[in-house]
């Protein structure tokens, strides 16, 4: 057997083995894809007992990209601190797992020109296949990846201009269970509160539907409704100036005898909410002023707020089975798969307290 000179400086290589084993590469190859049945029984220890001493790890990238396949999906995220994105990206993670991917999780931090950046960086690690779940991205930034034959799947939010498969929550049918329920509950004044969405497509259609539910409500007294009123109030989370004005509307709409519910669109929305609201009414702010949100966070149980649960995991599993569906060569119609909402009743939405009662 040859001596061993490898230096412990530098990692080895497929050539290294082949030294140390006394074979040639075209063996050692065969050893590393599986095709041991061609190597004799004694070259085969040999071989193995030269990757164990030498430490030997093959470079899978290189190896993929021999094949033509390297199983690395990416996947680019809006913002990695919303509970949301978070639970997501555990459904992604699992269903790579199953599949035999390893994703790479790029993070925008809400940055338009950051989801450009790494988008273009994923183009050049060669990536399968890429979910994106992003803030503003531009059709002609997704033509950098779609020109190549990388399919994308889009979660959560479509992009103007591009037409590929898109995963999320049904958010029409969302609003209006989350509507129905607050209406059921005696509310008449409701609040629907959102960051800008000029952008953000989910945020667009959840506020599109609010306005649509709330209409419909006040046509001939529909569901024995005759007297809801609804706003859209948009919310720049670091904006106190706004919050003022929500306090403005609360309290003009109880002077009215109106009971008040705030519907935030998202979970950082209800968040930023419960605890300005607790900041200004105190531990009991819930006796106050009805909140509910789409978006079921951890916090939400502790805060005893109603919610509509959104699919997270299942939504993350599905975007990965469609970003394989597509890696294995499926030629079909783009897909939009839209998963239904979980209402989930806590004591923020209890029916109010009639007015003058004690």
């Amino acid at each position: 057997m040859a001596r061993d000179n490898f230096s412990n400086d530098r990692r080895a290589t497929i050539t290294d083995v082949a030294r140390e084993a006394g074979t040639g590469k075209t063996s050692i190859s065969r050893y590393l894809n599986g095709e041991t049945g061609v190597l004799s029984t004694e070259l085969r220890e040999r071989i193995e007992e030269a990757i164990a001493k030498l430490d030997y790890r093959p470079n899978q990238m290189a190896r993929g990209l021999k094949r033509g396949r390297n199983r690395l999906v990416g996947m680019l995220v809006a913002d990695l601190t919303n509970p949301y994105s978070v639970e997501v990206l555990q459904g992604v993670e699992a269903a790579c797992h199953a599949y035999g991917y390893m994703p790479l999780i790029c993070h925008a931090a809400n940055e338009i020109d950051l989801e450009r950046r790494y988008l273009q960086l994923l183009s050049t690690y060669r990536v399968e296949g890429v979910i994106v779940n992003a803030l503003g991205v531009k059709e002609e930034t997704l033509e950098t990846l779609t020109r190549g034959g990388v399919p994308v799947v889009l979660v959560d939010r479509s992009v103007e201009g591009v037409i590929t498969d898109m995963v999320g929550l049904d958010n029409i049918e969302a609003v209006r269970m989350a509507v129905q329920h607050l209406v059921n509950q005696g509310f008449d004044e409701l609040l629907f509160i959102v960051q800008p969405y000029a952008q953000v497509s989910s945020r667009r259609v959840r506020e599109a539907a609010f306005r649509d539910t709330i209409g419909a409500l006040g046509v001939s007294g529909a569901s024995g409704v005759s007297d809801v009123s609804g706003a859209t109030i948009v919310l720049d989370l670091d904006n106190d100036e706004t919050l003022a004005e929500i306090d403005g509307r609360i309290d003009a709409a109880q002077r009215r005898n109106r009971r008040v519910a705030l519907f935030a669109a998202n979970a950082p929305v209800a968040l930023r909410l419960a605890l300005h609201l607790k900041e200004r009414h105190g531990a009991d702010w819930q006796r106050q002023v009805a909140l509910m949100s789409i978006d079921d966070s951890e916090w939400a149980e502790l805060a005893g707020m109603t919610t509509v649960r959104q699919p997270t995991y299942t939504i993350g599993e599905r975007a990965v089975e469609f970003l394989h569906e597509r890696i294995e060569g499926a030629v079909v119609a783009p897909r939009e798969c839209l998963l239904p909402g979980e209402l989930v009743v806590r004591a923020s939405t209890s029916a109010p307290t009639p007015r003058g009662s004690t």
